[in-house]
């Protein structure tokens, strides 16, 4: 992978898949995940669509940068209780932090506006940059996200415990397929989820990255701490796709729901059994809507 430097000394790896003089979508990864989380089957129809596609690590996930502030559960729990009650939670850093690293992938590859498609915390980082750098952004696909609505964005709580729990053992390439197995069993698509052999390429770049159950937690308290975003939502003038699952689990279809009317003249594609994951099987439903939407906004 290559590395940028962001402004304030954190590095970004990143990938590029595809055509340079095609136009670019700039895909932002949600909690936890490495940027190898991206389905190959994903990557590989957007680049059929004729896009150039970019992926990266967010700060805390993968080959990019760890900030070296310890976290525990009782700090993250005790956050989603504040969130709850609408009280401030202060993080090691916001989405507008990670919304400023991925700009300055734009900024080294001289990018000057791309499609910019978030899943989960991706997607509400996606937001972020919509409304704090519309200039470089062609379309925005929100793909599962929310708008930090605790009302609207509370999903079921096995969901959210399965993200909050670790696997048995720390680097151990077998502990982290059961976890990541168990994880998208308790969120996914039912019984359309990722296959064996994407699991365990997910876990082997977990692995060798040296995963820490903290890099989630911090980035879970960025979500937290950015609050609600509601009245900063109606602000974006990109033209919008939003993308829910309507079974999914972690972030209700509500939550999509709400963001669609929040962004004003967005659209938006519910997948009737899509949960919080993309397997082959939503990737084929989702990839004709995302590419027209792309090629009408070419920017």
């Amino acid at each position: 992978m290559r590395e940028v430097k962001t402004t304030d000394n954190i590095n970004i790896a990143y990938d590029i898949y595809g055509d340079d003089a095609s136009p670019a979508i700039l895909l932002i990864m949600g909690l936890g995940m490495p940027s190898q989380a991206w389905p190959k089957h994903l990557i590989e129809q957007l680049v059929q669509q004729g896009l150039r596609v970019v992926v990266f690590d967010n700060r805390d996930s993968g080959h990019s940068s760890k900030i070296d502030l310890p976290v525990g559960m009782f700090s993250v729990y005790r956050a989603i209780f504040q969130t709850l009650l609408r009280k401030p939670v202060k993080g090691c850093y916001s989405l507008e932090d990670m919304a400023a690293d991925a700009v300055s992938i734009l900024d080294e590859l001289k990018i000057k506006r791309a499609h910019v498609m978030g899943i989960s915390m991706g997607a509400m980082i996606a937001q972020v940059i919509a409304y704090l750098y519309p200039q470089r952004v062609a379309s925005l696909i929100s793909v599962m996200g929310a708008s930090g609505n605790p009302r609207t964005g509370l999903g079921k709580f096995g969901a959210i415990k399965s993200l909050l729990n670790k696997p048995a053992k720390d680097n151990d390439l077998e502990a982290m397929q059961v976890y990541l197995t168990k994880m998208f069993k308790a969120i996914g698509t039912s019984g359309q989820s990722y296959s064996k052999e994407q699991i365990r390429d997910v876990a082997q770049a977990m692995v060798q990255s040296g995963y820490e159950q903290t890099w989630s937690y911090r980035q879970l308290l960025a979500i937290l701490s950015s609050g609600d975003r509601s009245k900063s939502l109606k602000r974006i003038m990109a033209p919008t796709l939003v993308i829910h699952g309507r079974k999914d689990p972690l972030l209700p279809i509500r939550a999509g729901e709400e963001v669609m009317r929040l962004i004003p003249n967005s659209k938006m594609l519910s997948v009737d059994k899509m949960g919080h994951d993309l397997p082959d099987v939503v990737i084929d439903q989702i990839i004709p809507a995302i590419s027209k939407h792309c090629h009408r906004y070419k920017g």
